[in-house]
């Protein structure tokens, strides 16, 4: 009687990606805490779908007092952000703790970029429209994210509101598909973080 023999799966497990996933978030961890002072984590209000207000779960890129003037973006070459956060934001790492607001329901993988509820009241009175992005679920990474290089003034986010709306117009399983797939190409080659 011949023993049946199971053939190996080519490709990676669920169970090997989230292996894959929680030593990358444990080594960023580290890296972190040893470089400098404050939390490794951090939450921040920003606008979800519907204007509700989520708090985003994030690895701290930036010294713990990054904020004590007042929310502000993030410039090219900023002060404030730490070695280990300039290595995280560009491949995308920061971002990886908000899983938990996936799997809490408040974004999706992908979708708009959700906004500080400060930036979002100052860019809806002056740009027309911006509002419109806050229809759909706000995502980790989006159309925006992937076609339009990192923003920090309000002309940058005319921009980038073009990418979102055209992303809220023709929302689908391909597009997401697609946007996801790019995104690994962003975090790969390191394009638009700061």
């Amino acid at each position: 009687m011949k023993k049946k023999t199971s053939k190996k799966t080519k490709g990676v497990s669920l169970i090997e990606l989230l292996i894959v996933v929680a030593i990358i978030l444990i080594i960023a961890a580290i890296a972190i805490k040893l470089e400098s002072p404050g939390a490794i984590l951090y939450r921040q209000v920003r606008v979800g779908q519907n204007w509700r207000l989520i708090q985003v779960l994030k690895f701290r890129s930036m010294c713990h007092d990054a904020e004590k003037d007042g929310p502000q973006w993030a410039g090219k070459n900023d002060s404030r952000v730490t070695r280990i956060g300039a290595l995280i934001r560009k491949m995308r790492i920061d971002e990886l703790p908000q899983l938990y607001n996936v799997l809490k329901g408040e974004m999706s993988f992908v979708g708009p970029r959700p906004e500080r509820p400060m930036f979002v009241e100052q860019l809806s009175q002056s740009i027309p429209y911006y509002a419109e992005r806050h229809r759909v679920k706000p995502g980790i990474t989006g159309w925006a994210q992937i076609r339009y290089p990192y923003g920090s003034t309000e002309k940058d986010a005319v921009e980038k509101l073009q990418y979102d709306l055209y992303y809220v117009k023709n929302y689908s399983l391909f597009l997401d598909l697609l946007i996801l797939f790019q995104t690994v190409e962003v975090i790969l080659w390191g394009r638009g973080a700061r």
